[in-house]
């Protein structure tokens, strides 16, 4: 009975101590943005990674020991979701601008100059 007090009101305690945080700033929403994309992005890297180390099992397998086997069905191709390529901050610019400069906001924009 008295774990379960204790439980309680520590749980209690908690909850109170949560209620009295304050709203995130726009930037600790962004930097959670992004880590979120950085986590999304590692596990489609990692997806990749475990697809093609099942290929080359399924494929020694079939190459040793799969003689007179059924063929093995057909599988989607792995995609390889390449280097991680974080969020343009100035891509929500145009979304904020007023319509009359939706026209300009159409034209390509320079590329970037690659460093090196």
């Amino acid at each position: 009975m008295k774990k379960y007090l204790l439980v309680m009101s520590a749980l209690a305690i908690s909850f109170g101590a949560a209620a009295k945080l304050p709203p995130l700033s726009d930037e600790a929403k962004a930097k959670a943005a992004e880590a979120a994309a950085k986590t999304a992005h590692g596990n489609k890297v990692a997806d990749f990674q475990l697809c093609k180390s099942r290929e080359k099992v399924a494929a020694h397998y079939y190459k040793t020991n799969g003689k007179g086997k059924a063929a093995p069905t057909a599988t989607p191709a792995c995609v390889d979701p390449g280097a991680y390529k974080p969020a343009e901050t100035t891509a929500a610019a145009p979304a904020a601008a007023p319509p009359a400069a939706a026209p300009a906001a159409a034209k390509p924009a320079a590329a970037p100059a690659k460093k090196g």
